[in-house]
Order: structure tokens, then C-alpha cells, then sequence
């Protein structure tokens, strides 16, 4: 008798392409999703909250928002940074307060740290936002925080949707376990959770957890928008 040959169900190799494709969809889907979810909950608790997009989106909302001849405060943020805002903005010939800048010794980090309370627009990103409109952000100086709440005539927040979380408690643990860490290895301060990964709660002098502030509400006297984008963004 004539062997039967074995059928197979082999198929091309466009087909894994085009799942991967559709994977990749179902991931923006859910993180604009999530991310457009925090923005009404933010925009109920009195923030101007809006959605980018992407990066390329979320920079050109920013620029919208610095009026001419403002002067511009850059808050020690890894996603402002990653937005490219401030790099425009020195370009164009603005007034920057960046702490940031290469160069600067320690009498005039301090001088622009202080000049971030009192700049017409500061720029900044937060450490966590909970899905009820929530942002919640530490700081071992606390230029930055104080910043946020009350001076500047306007506050810009950039928070990537990576930075989602569910409560005040999931939003404690991701400063400790997951900003932290990255932030201190950044930074090369020798707090332990920048070697190992891990908070120890630490008692090191250059401890980068001192100042944490919740922003429940829109402050009362500051124009505070929130720009949520739907990328991961910063640490």
C-alpha cells in the first residue's frame, strides 16, 4: 500500500508577523485606555488633564503651554528630560532654570533651585499617579515638590502611563522599588537601593527618599496641568 504522507499545518511565516503586529496594537490600545481612564479622574479632582498620545505629541502640547518670554523652570525630572522640551526651549533662546545644566557649581545649583519656586512656568514630572487622579512624588532636596504646589505662576506635570498605579500604597512601593533604585543610579549617589535595586529604608546621607508630597486635589492657587502620556516614560 502507498504510504500516507503526514499532513502538517505549517503556516506562513507572515502570520506570526502579522500576531505580533496585532499584539503590539492590543498594548496601545490598553495603555491609552488606562491612560485616558486617569485623565477624567484627574480632570474630576480639578486638573487640566489632557492625553498625548506619544512623546512626539506630549512635546508639542508642552510647547503650547510656555508662553513667550516666560521664564522656564526644569524640575529634576528623567521625563522631562526625555521629552526634549528643555533642549527646544534653550534653543530658542529661553530663560531656563535647569539645575541640570553641566558646568554649574554648587552655590548656583542652589540658586536655581530656589529660582524653581518662583519662575512663571516649571516643568516636571512625578514618581507615581493612581488611576483615581492621584500624583504622588518624592524628593531628596524638595525644590521639586515644593515647586509643584505653590509659586510658580504655572506647573507643567509629565507623567508616562507607566506610572499608573492603583492606590496611595501601590504608588509608595513604586517610589521604593522601582524609581528610587533607577533614580539613585542615575544620579550616582551612594544610597544602597542605587547598587542593589532594593530599598533597605535606608539611613545613608545621601538617602534620595526625605520629601514626599500627594497632590489629592489641584493646588489652590496654582494653574497645574497634567499632561498623562501614553507611553512609558521616565523611570
Amino acid at each position: 500500500m502507498p504510504s500516507k504522507e503526514k499532513k502538517t499545518s505549517a503556516r506562513p511565516v507572515d502570520f506570526y508577523n502579522q500576531r505580533y503586529v496585532n499584539r503590539e496594537k492590543i498594548k496601545g490600545w490598553y495603555r491609552r485606555e488606562l491612560a485616558l481612564r486617569t485623565v477624567k479622574a484627574l480632570q474630576r479632582n480639578g486638573f487640566d488633564a489632557v492625553f498625548a498620545e506619544s512623546m512626539d505629541a506630549a512635546r508639542d502640547i508642552i510647547l503650547r503651554l510656555v508662553p513667550e518670554g516666560a521664564t522656564v523652570g526644569v524640575g529634576g525630572s528623567m521625563t522631562v528630560r526625555e521629552t526634549g522640551v528643555p533642549q527646544i526651549l534653550h534653543e530658542q533662546g529661553r530663560r531656563l532654570f535647569d539645575h541640570w545644566r553641566p558646568g554649574l557649581n554648587a552655590e548656583e545649583i542652589m540658586a536655581i533651585r530656589r529660582a524653581h519656586l518662583t519662575c512663571d512656568v516649571f516643568l516636571t514630572g512625578a514618581n507615581a499617579l493612581t488611576s483615581d487622579g492621584r500624583l504622588v512624588s518624592c524628593d531628596m532636596a524638595g525644590n521639586r515638590v515644593c515647586a509643584m504646589t505653590f509659586g510658580p505662576r504655572k506647573v507643567v506635570i509629565i507623567v508616562g502611563v507607566n506610572k499608573i498605579v492603583d492606590s496611595l500604597d501601590e504608588a509608595l512601593r513604586r517610589i521604593k522599588e522601582v524609581a528610587a533604585p533607577q533614580t539613585m543610579r542615575d544620579s550616582g549617589f551612594a544610597a544602597p537601593c542605587g547598587q542593589t535595586g532594593m530599598c533597605i529604608d535606608c539611613e545613608s546621607p545621601q538617602r534620595g527618599c526625605r520629601v514626599t508630597v500627594i497632590l489629592e486635589r489641584k493646588p489652590y492657587y496654582t494653574d497645574t496641568t497634567v499632561v498623562v502620556v501614553g507611553e512609558p516614560v521616565g523611570f
